[in-house]
């Protein structure tokens, strides 16, 4: 029996992975391949395992959103030109290939299935980095998501954003996929090399947020927060790609700020290696989601693998993933006092700490495989192209 063609439009694929959405993207093809016949579509450079596409010459100088709609023109085409034949479904990730999924849609007669790892109106800081190009990001995922044949929210509290946001799309339409992590990958590393790499100290413990410099993220009110953090603790930030040199310039200041006041302020700014990342977080006592919006979050996910406690803000997905007061601390989102609090808790309480650390790892384990997930996506795939045969 032939398997299902399924064509999966991604901006990011290794490589070139900068986002939570790009490594949902890289794990979820990697099981989907056993499952169904998959083709990956992404934009940038040629690379092994996916048909790169690039926005044209001629727009080069045009805002990036105009220049990804040449983006979504190529991966639509690309989708009816596969050796193996067009793809029976189609299906992407975030609005940069959204409108070349409902192009497909429309062109092949295929169901389009959109997985919303964000929703543009609910980060309206876009503007900054985008400026009039927001308003087509936004188009683009409105269009996309409410003539999709079966939207994909990554969490509970994705999907009642998704029905809030748009209440045009018929609930039932609306399917929650969570997403995941590879523990086997994600795992404790007692090597100390990166930390004596970038100058932090073994011994003494130490907050670290891991994401890149962007409103959502809420690097200010971390550093805000860290301005109360106990002296003894030292404060590693991870943090690079800023969305705009305004947002670069903020969190330059608040670092300068907080090295004049306090030791242990160690920032890297370039995005490193798996495996360092993976090291960084094991050794951490904490690690800090401060984020002001956050649908899933795998990077919380990612700290729980590695056995690390985590107190992240109460928004989006972020409770579904953090058991609060078993695996780590919640606070308000943007609360720089309550963050600062719940920080120094499990700072001071090092044992406590350690068992949320490890209560973490057993959830991730239990509760997050992709396997799972990648089985209940070509399950809803197989549902829809049944659906649609006459």
């Amino acid at each position: 029996m032939s398997r299902l063609r399924v064509a999966l439009l991604t901006r990011e694929y290794p490589p070139d992975v900068y986002g939570g959405a790009g490594v949902h993207v890289t794990y979820l093809a990697r099981e989907l391949a056993g499952l169904v016949d998959l083709t990956v579509h992404c934009e940038g450079e040629e690379r092994p395992g996916a048909v790169a596409h690039q926005s044209w010459n001629q727009l080069s100088g045009a805002n990036a959103a105009l220049r990804t709609l040449t983006v979504d023109l190529s991966m639509a085409a690309a989708v009816g030109a596969s050796a193996a034949g067009t793809a029976e479904l189609v299906h992407s990730h975030t609005w940069y290939t959204n409108l070349a999924g409902y192009l497909a849609s429309l062109q092949y007669g295929i169901p389009h299935v959109v997985t919303m790892h964000s929703l543009e109106p609910l980060r309206p800081w876009k503007a900054e980095q985008l400026g009039g190009g927001y308003a087509i990001s936004s188009w683009c995922e409105r269009t996309a998501a409410t003539s999709a044949a079966a939207v994909v929210a990554v969490s509970d509290g994705m999907r009642a954003d998704v029905l809030s946001v748009y209440p045009e799309i018929d609930a039932e339409r609306v399917v929650v996929i969570r997403n995941g992590i590879d523990t086997t990958e994600y795992r404790p590393d007692p090597a100390a090399d990166v930390l004596q790499r970038h100058g932090i100290d073994p011994v003494r413990p130490y907050v670290i947020f891991v994401g890149r410099i962007t409103r959502q993220k809420g690097v200010p009110v971390l550093l805000h927060a860290a301005a109360r953090l106990d002296p003894a603790a030292q404060l590693v930030l991870c943090a690079g790609a800023a969305d705009t040199p305004e947002q670069l310039a903020e969190v330059t200041s608040l670092v300068d700020g907080l090295r004049v006041s306090r030791s242990g302020v160690v920032w890297i700014p370039e995005m490193l290696p798996k495996r360092d990342v993976i090291q960084l977080l094991s050794h951490a006592t904490v690690f800090v989601c401060p984020s002001l919006y956050e649908p899933l979050g795998i990077v919380n996910l990612e700290a729980m693998a590695c056995g690390t406690a985590v107190v992240g803000s109460r928004t989006g997905g972020i409770p579904e993933v953090v058991a609060e007061g078993e695996t780590g601390l919640l606070v308000p989102p943007g609360d720089a006092g309550e963050l600062a609090a719940a920080l120094n808790t499990l700072v001071r309480e090092p044992g406590r700490a350690r068992a949320m650390g490890l209560a973490g790892r057993e959830r991730a384990e239990a509760e997050f495989g992709w396997a799972a997930i990648a089985a209940q996506t070509a399950a809803l795939y197989e549902k829809l192209v049944v659906a649609k045969v006459p």
